[in-house]
């Protein structure tokens, strides 16, 4: 391959022209050995090398495109309903869960978990709450459209921050927005709704001009709204004589992503409020699937 100045090659892929520089290799023409002997042996072997590292890129390129169109193409179809997640690679799902979640990021509904008590927990409630946060995540991840997270109020020299960082693989590449402000810092106070336990008034949807919060609310000048446990729920006899509603963060999650996703809050509740919190849907025989652990964060 012998070339008398440096030359640029086009290449066509998946129909758009990618201008490559090929070699960049000066010979005399004058100055050719019909015999050549080992000295140019160096320069082949450059050239060879070149060529290689350029048809590699040609065809990562290739590939790469190749699965960005696959993976469109799936997320379109999981969309619609008519693929299933496990039809597809773990690589192209990855892909298509950064993309859900970067989509999240912009035209999700914003769910804030506002950590600012946290400084109250003891060292075992803050290692079950990064435990919560992990799952939380996890689950977000898993849906079609999931939601656009906020950890709010939570400073990265707290025992929360380390904990979290400590447990969970790559909690510093989560998807989410991670602040030390609070909640009513980044949203006005009329968007946001808290939602605990204490409240008087049912949540009764979801939409996206409500900024949902999980967690303090007694201070501040803002609506509250509770799960509406009383309204589709009912008291089972156990033998503890036991029932309470305060709820872990993600099972809160589980339930507000299973709604959005249904639109009825029987079904959510029904598939994930624990058996052992005393009640059951009304006008239901089977308990819901058992969960882990419960932890309420005020």
């Amino acid at each position: 391959m012998a070339h008398t100045k440096p030359e640029t090659s086009e290449v066509q892929l998946n129909g758009t022209p990618e201008l490559m520089d090929l070699l960049h290799i000066d010979v005399e023409t004058d100055a050719v050995d019909p015999k050549p002997g080992r000295e140019d042996l160096p320069c082949s072997r450059n050239v060879l090398r070149k060529q290689r590292h350029w048809e590699k890129q040609v065809a990562a390129k290739k590939s790469r495109r190749k699965e960005e169109k696959l993976r469109r193409k799936m997320n379109r179809e999981l969309e619609s309903g008519t693929g299933t997640e496990h039809q597809f690679t773990k690589r192209v799902m990855k892909a298509i869960t950064k993309e859900r979640l970067a989509e999240a990021r912009s035209t999700g509904l914003k769910l804030c978990v506002d950590l600012s008590m946290t400084d109250c927990m003891s060292d075992k409630e803050i290692s079950r709450l990064a435990g919560q946060l992990r799952r939380l995540y996890g689950s977000n991840k898993k849906v079609t459209r999931p939601f656009h997270l906020f950890l709010t109020d939570l400073r990265e020299d707290s025992r929360l921050y380390r904990e979290c960082v400590r447990m969970n693989d790559g909690f510093l590449n989560y998807t989410m927005d991670i602040t030390d402000e609070s909640c009513l810092d980044l949203f006005p106070p009329e968007s946001v709704i808290y939602l605990t336990p204490d409240a008087e008034e049912a949540l009764e949807s979801v939409d996206a001009d409500k900024k949902l919060s999980l967690s303090r609310a007694g201070e501040l000048s803002v609506r509250t709204a509770r799960l509406p446990i009383d309204e589709y729920m009912v008291k089972k006899d156990n033998v503890k004589n036991f029932h309470s509603k305060i709820l872990a963060v993600n099972q809160v999650f589980d339930i507000l992503l299973t709604f959005c996703d249904t639109g009825s809050w029987k079904e959510a509740l029904q598939m994930w409020f624990p058996p052992g919190k005393g009640y059951v849907v009304a006008g239901s025989d089977s308990p819901p699937p058992p969960t882990t652990e419960t932890h309420r964060v005020e």
